[in-house]
């Protein structure tokens, strides 16, 4: 009864705070003259409507949009009606925007379905007796949590609509009427999209915002409070960002050595500016005698470092910077009765966590490039390395690896991926040199598949000005796929193995990262071998590590939805059991998740805090039950069998590719203008699933409306279970597995963004009528099993404000999903030409309020 009580108050609180201010507040949104057509808003709910009657009955886009113009505008032809569907578009993109701003505002009224593990929680659990105290502070003294933002290319909202937003929610907090009326209209003539793509710097300069407005006051804030609260060091740095605009590389030409220098300044920039602006505060207060020198020396070095650059020789000052603040922070103490010395030490705190480079900025390329540059320069230059190198079998290459110091200028005649990744390999050391070690500390060799991947890249930079003993550089294999999730463990004994891999990491405080990628891994092989093999290779590497004396901190490549890492990823890292490292958590953070769970400093602290509750609940409190015993990792493993078999057979599927090109706006994305980005690797070749990526694998079925790499396999896999009289052990591990009730928990978080029934006209297709009642049968499949294993009636019926949130959600850009698929139609049905662009126009400017709308879609 309680619990039922809880949800009930709940859902009653997300009613009043959410929904009926979303109504009150789309109701002005809807009469506000923002555009050519003033009968646009009043049109709106009609269409709405429409297509939520049309779909309910199941008919078809084009019948849904053909026969509301019938009813509502008879009298326009075909154009005008075009342009009437791009005046909803406009007006339904920021009715997502003020339903972002309404739940936002509402965020610490609701609180969520998840809100028992937050630093609160910590601190209650510490107070109970001083013993829990000193346990949580000895688990923080060997805890990290690095946040990377990554430019993934479903971040579509620009700094300016950020902005309003931002002013938006603050308004929306107190319900002013005035200001919120005035920031809607400015909301309707503000574009939201770039006429052109943007560049890797654009990139970098909208996802700083995020560093600058949200992360950097949230972080500082925690890492006060842990301190504050635990016997935690000064210098014991438990939060980290790192930064992938601008130094991922792989598959984007259009990142180069200029590039990764431009935003190592930018970075560099942004965090002076920040100081700047703290600091005018702090020289309002420090108004005393005795100190006037040194707070001229510091607004000096942070003027000149903010607003005049590029400097001619920039370098490191952190050191400076931290002993100027401490004679600031002494003189308070010992001669004005330490007036104002919190500010001061909330300075010192923020110039400790971000010194002069903000974020760590990852350089990423894959290891087929790595292994050409390689290849190169051993037949262009004299580095020792012998001759039939090439020809050598695995064994062999790593015996023969030289790590020669060689300073090699890179030849003119060398081709621009080679120039690019030893001219990179080399400003490394300046951004170093200029920021701080940080600034630019991490290589991922993605798709890293053998050992001498990393040993050859290490070769590279002994080649280009680095010297052995002060190679400050941590070299990260990324393994992505199935197959290479399979040897991972293989690969890293044998570095760990290796003398002079042994010698560097014993450099680096015998720390390694590895990354593995959930996005590739599940358009590889589906949802539930994805889970399943990057878990299995957790354990392995874990075993592997401890066996070799590791300090081992795994970096999840995660992505917004279930299907590509997301979904409630807290609760992952909460379930780890003591098989799997979970000292450092580290995850990419992108796409939508950057705006809808760090938008805020609110919402930043509240997701920052989950992460660390997580990670160190799973070892003070571990779960036995989190611990797989052989026969549960036997039922996943039949499962995830079962699962891939089904999932490889669609991919294989010859209609497969033709389908999703067909139906869902894949050949267009690479239209939309907001990634430098290709959809797909080898960009210029014809399109093979194995090129695509995975971003733009799953944002097409979600598009679609169909979350494929989602859920397929799933019902097939516990069908199977059923089957064979093991029913009653999977609702057991759903039940008491932390892990495995997360993974299909997520799974079902993808099915509620699905719906079939905007294609259910397809269901009589000559052609694709089978493929389609294939994916449906599964999606009912696996919702009837789901709901059977979980007792529930509704899919999501214990997370009832996510539920609901995600339901209105749905409803917003309904419209928006009809009008894609009737843009589709008409394509797929041989139009006049000079229509073409502009049915490929309006698929695209629906895809961005779908994503929008889903927050964690793509």
């Amino acid at each position: 009864m309680p619990s039922t009580l809880k949800l009930s108050q709940k859902e009653t609180a997300f009613n009043n705070e959410v929904v009926t201010r979303f109504e009150l507040y789309n109701s002005l949104f809807q009469t506000l003259p923002f555009y050519q057509v003033k009968d646009t808003g009043i049109l709106l709910p009609f269409f709405s409507s429409h297509c939520e009657k049309g779909a309910a009955q199941q008919i078809s886009p084009t019948e849904i949009i053909e026969s509301f113009f019938k009813k509502y505008v008879p009298d326009i032809d075909h154009r005008e009606q075009i342009n009437r569907m791009f005046r909803f578009i406009q007006y339904i993109e920021r009715q997502v925007v003020l339903f972002d701003a309404i739940e936002d505002s509402s965020f610490s009224k609701l609180g969520r379905a998840d809100n028992i593990g937050t630093l609160q929680s910590l601190l209650q659990q510490a107070a109970l007796s001083d013993e829990n105290r000193k346990s949580i502070s000895e688990k923080l003294k060997d805890f990290s949590l690095r946040l990377v933002l990554t430019a993934h290319p479903t971040q579509f909202y620009p700094g300016t609509v950020l902005g309003i937003m931002t002013d938006l929610i603050e308004a929306l907090k107190t319900n002013d009427i005035n200001n919120i009326d005035v920031l809607l209209q400015q909301l309707g003539k503000t574009p939201f999209f770039n006429k052109t793509s943007p560049t890797p710097v654009d990139e970098a300069v909208s996802l700083v915002w995020f560093l600058e407005n949200t992360f950097y006051h949230a972080v500082s804030a925690i890492q006060s409070k842990l301190e504050e609260e635990f016997d935690i060091a000064a210098d014991n740095q438990i939060l980290e960002l790192g930064f992938w605009p601008g130094g991922d590389r792989d598959g984007n030409p259009n990142v180069t050595t200029q590039t990764t220098k431009d935003v190592a300044e930018l970075l560099r920039q942004i965090i002076f500016r920040c100081y700047y602006r703290d600091f005018r505060t702090l020289k309002r207060r420090i108004t005393f005698r005795g100190i006037e020198k040194t707070m001229a020396q510091l607004y000096s070095l942070f003027y000149e470092n903010a607003f005049n650059t590029p400097l001619k020789d920039p370098k490191d000052i952190q050191g400076e910077l931290l002993e100027l603040l401490q004679s600031v922070k002494q003189t308070l103490v010992n001669d004005h009765d330490s007036l104002f010395v919190d500010i001061v030490e909330d300075f010192i705190q923020k110039v400790r966590l971000f010194g002069c480079f903000f974020a760590t900025l990852d350089i990423r390329q894959d290891s087929r490039i790595l292994r050409n540059v390689f290849k190169y320069v051993t037949k262009s230059v004299d580095t020792g390395t012998i001759n039939g190198y090439e020809d050598l079998d695995e064994a062999g290459k790593l015996k023969e690896i030289r790590f020669t110091e060689v300073d090699l200028i890179c030849p003119d005649d060398a081709d621009d991926m080679t120039k690019d990744t030893l001219n990179t390999i080399r400003l490394m050391k300046q951004i170093q040199y200029a920021n701080g070690e940080k600034a630019c500390q991490r290589f991922i060799i993605s798709n890293c598949q053998q050992a001498s991947d990393i040993l050859q890249l290490i070769d590279l930079f002994l080649w280009s000005g680095w010297k052995a003993d002060n190679l400050t550089v941590d070299f990260m294999p990324l393994f992505e796929t199935v197959n290479d999730l399979k040897v991972a463990a293989e690969v890293m004994e044998q570095l760990y193995n290796h003398p002079f891999y042994k010698a560097h990491l014993a450099r680096r405080s015998n720390r390694q990262t590895i990354m593995l990628g959930f996005s590739d891994s599940t358009k590889d092989g589906g949802y539930l071998m994805a889970n399943w093999s990057i878990y299995k290779a957790k354990v392995e590497l874990t075993a592997m590590a401890r066996k070799y004396d590791i300090d081992l901190a795994f970096f999840d490549g995660r992505g917004g939805p279930p299907a590509r890492g997301g979904g409630k990823t807290h609760r992952f890292y909460a379930s780890m059991g003591k098989e799997i490292a979970n000292e450092h958590i580290q995850l990419t953070i992108q796409g939508q998740t950057v705006s809808s769970q760090y938008g805020s400093v609110e919402t930043a602290r509240f997701n920052i805090e989950q992460l660390i509750n997580a990670g160190v609940i799973s070892s003070l409190q571990p779960n036995s039950n989190d611990v797989l015993d052989s026969k549960q990792k036997d039922l996943i493993t039949a499962m995830a069998d079962e699962s891939y078999s089904l999932f490889m057979a669609l991919r294989k599927d010859e209609l497969f590719v033709e389908y999703l090109e067909k139906f869902s706006p894949l050949k267009l994305l690479s239209g939309i203008n907001i990634s430098s980005r290709p959809t797909k690797r080898n960009a210029d070749a014809p399109l093979k699933l194995e090129d695509l990526r995975a971003i733009s694998f799953v944002t097409s079925w979600s598009q679609l409306k169909q979350s494929i790499p989602g859920f397929y396999g799933v019902g097939t896999a516990l069908k199977k279970m059923k089957d064979e009289g093991s029913w009653s052990d999977i609702v057991n591990l759903y039940q008491t597995s932390g892990f495995f009730k997360t993974m299909l928990d997520n799974c079902m978080m993808s099915m509620s963004k699905s719906d079939f029934r905007v294609t259910a006209y397809l269901e009589n297709d000559k052609k694709f009528g089978a493929f389609w009642k294939k994916l449906k049968d599964e999606f009912e499949l696996t919702k009837a099993l789901l709901l059977e294993l979980t007792g529930n009636k509704v899919l999501m019926e214990d997370s009832p404000v996510d539920r609901r949130s995600i339901a209105i959600r749905e409803k917003i850009v309904l419209p928006l999903v009809i009008i894609q698929h009737y843009a589709l139609q008409c394509l797929n049905n041989n139009p006049d030409a000079e229509l073409i662009p502009v049915y490929n126009k309006l698929v695209i400017r629906t895809v961005y309020g779908i994503v929008n709308a889903g927050r964690n879609l793509a």
